[in-house]
């Protein structure tokens, strides 16, 4: 549906859109939550993986490594959104502005949980891209980090936010 298919409603159009929101609260499966969270989680794992490679690559210590890993999971996880936003038809500004209302939430606790499992798993901090405890505990961490985030964007979605912004471009 397009955005001004409402145009005629004036002023109660920003309420039919929450109206249609709290009526679909009921409908959002659990299916719809994990494919939305597997969205985030793949332009999430994109990052983490190359700013670990990158930073590692440059001799960089563990806080600069994690930083450039979570700022490049944002990148990612944005940036796969706004592609899929932008086939849609939309115009660049439009698409970031969905890109931001949809992924902020879900990846921001997702890199919470992610970056906190690995920084609290004891030796996670100090293991190399070449030992097997770099990945197995990157793959933990970031299997928690869907799990806990799939409910927060089922509630999202619920509500009208996160990627049912993305939905009403799709359609």
């Amino acid at each position: 549906m397009r955005h001004d298919a409402h145009a005629g409603h004036g002023h109660h159009a920003g309420h039919q859109h929450e109206h249609h929101a709290q009526q679909g609260l009921g409908k959002v499966s659990w299916s719809m939550a994990a494919q939305a969270t597997l969205h985030c989680l793949t332009g999430c794992a994109i990052g983490e993986v190359l700013g670990m490679v990158i930073g590692t690559a440059l001799g960089w210590g563990n806080v600069p490594t994690m930083a450039l890993a979570i700022v490049l999971a944002f990148f990612f996880g944005y940036a796969l959104t706004l592609r899929g936003v932008l086939k849609s038809g939309v115009g660049f500004r439009t698409a970031v502005r969905v890109a931001l209302a949809a992924d902020t939430l879900s990846i921001a606790v997702m890199e919470l949980i992610d970056n906190g499992v690995i920084a609290l798993w004891p030796g996670a901090m100090d293991a190399h891209l070449a030992d097997a405890m770099f990945w197995i505990v990157l793959a933990i961490a970031l299997a928690a980090a869907f799990v806990i985030t799939t409910p927060v964007n089922k509630w999202m979605i619920g509500r009208g936010k996160g990627h049912a912004v993305v939905h009403q471009h799709h359609h």
